[in-house]
């Protein structure tokens, strides 16, 4: 049986992106299930009918259902080891997972200020301090991971992995806010928007169609 994954509008769901990104660029065959967002109360229900969180990103496996971004990323780890998702090192694996958690519970400030939406003209807004501290600390989080791992190869820990996965929407909001960046880190931002996968996401949320007032005027 194979895996599905229902998502929302790839335009605006930096959640669905995550999970749907680990899968497609390690090469996990999966269904899509597409439920667009904000659209009425029947989209919930659509999503009620998945899993009772009542969000996306959702994995079912058979008999077996997974909720949450990062939930969903372990689970697939330990489902196809042989996607790597995870570095094989135990110390370098607990770094990779600390900054996944990082991104996972912390950023609000950059969150909620930029907004994911691939729609929206590439400028600059004015930010908050927190929302310019948030990005201090993304940037550090990456260039600290380029220059353990950078030997290895173009993604944080080398091979693209959990923790690019994670920080995937974070490189459409520096883009789309134009958020001044390092050199490595404009570098890295190339790497992941140059990633097949990155590519196929973003070119099917510019092909959405459907708005959300709510989201368009962030």
């Amino acid at each position: 049986m194979s895996l599905k994954l229902v998502i929302g509008n790839k335009n605006y769901s930096s959640w669905s992106m995550r999970p749907w990104l680990a899968m497609r660029a390690t090469h996990i065959a999966f269904e899509e299930i597409f439920i667009p967002l904000y659209t009425g109360q029947n989209d919930k229900n659509r999503i009620l009918v998945f899993a009772r969180s009542g969000k996306v990103p959702i994995l079912i496996d058979g008999e077996t259902t997974v909720w949450d971004s990062l939930a969903i990323i372990e689970y697939l780890a330990e489902r196809f080891p042989d996607a790597r998702l995870w570095p094989e090192n135990r110390a370098e694996r607990a770094h990779a997972r600390s900054i996944s958690a990082e991104m996972h519970s912390g950023f609000l400030s950059l969150r909620s200020e930029c907004g994911m939406n691939l729609h929206r003209p590439v400028g600059a807004i004015k930010l908050s301090e927190d929302a310019r501290a948030d990005i201090t600390r993304v940037q550090e989080i990456w260039t600290d991971c380029r220059a353990r791992y950078g030997k290895r190869g173009p993604f944080l820990f080398g091979a693209f992995g959990a923790a690019d996965a994670m920080f995937a929407p974070v490189v459409h909001r520096f883009r789309t806010y134009a958020i001044a960046v390092s050199l490595e880190v404009k570098t890295y931002m190339e790497t992941m928007m140059a990633l097949p996968a990155f590519g196929e996401w973003s070119e099917a949320g510019l092909a959405e169609t459907l708005l959300i007032e709510k989201l368009e005027n962030v």
